[in-house]
C-alpha cells in the first residue's frame, strides 16, 4: 500500500468522524425543544418557569429532560442559588452561544430559501406523484 492511499484513507476517516460528530450534534439539538431552549438562555440567564413559559407547549418533564441532555453535553449550566425557596438559573455556555450563533445563520438560510425547497417539494410531488403527507 502507497502512502498516498494512507493519506486518502486518513483523509476519509477523518471525514466520516467528522460527518459522525456532526450528526450527533444535530441529532441532540434537533429535539423538538433544544433550539428553543438554547435560543432563550443565550439572551440571558433563565429560570425554569420563564422557560416553560418562553418554549410553547413544552411539558415540564420534557422542560428538566431537555435542560439536563443540555447540561449534560456542556451547552447549559445550571447554578442553584441558596436562597429560600431555592433559585436555579440556566444560562448558556460559551460552547451554547457559538452554535446559537451558528443556528442564527441556519435561519436566516432557511427563511431565505423556503419558498424555493416548497416550490422543489411540489415539483417532485407533481413528477413523482406523491402525497406530500
Amino acid at each position: 500500500m502507497s502512502d498516498r492511499h494512507g493519506e486518502v484513507s486518513a483523509q476519509a476517516e477523518s471525514g466520516m468522524i467528522g460527518a459522525c460528530t456532526a450528526r450527533e450534534v444535530l441529532d441532540r439539538i434537533g429535539g423538538k425543544w433544544s433550539i428553543a431552549i438554547i435560543i432563550e438562555a443565550s439572551r440571558r440567564p433563565v429560570r425554569f418557569t420563564e422557560l416553560e413559559r418562553a418554549v410553547a407547549g413544552i411539558s415540564r418533564r420534557m422542560l428538566t429532560l431537555t435542560l439536563r441532555n443540555l447540561e449534560r453535553d456542556g451547552l447549559l449550566t445550571r447554578t442553584v442559588y441558596p436562597t429560600v425557596p431555592p433559585r436555579v438559573e440556566y444560562a448558556a455556555t460559551e460552547m451554547a452561544r457559538e452554535l446559537y450563533e451558528a443556528l442564527v445563520t441556519l435561519t436566516g438560510w432557511a427563511e431565505r430559501h423556503r419558498a424555493a425547497i416548497a416550490a422543489a417539494r411540489e415539483a417532485y410531488d407533481r413528477r413523482h406523484g406523491t402525497d406530500p403527507g
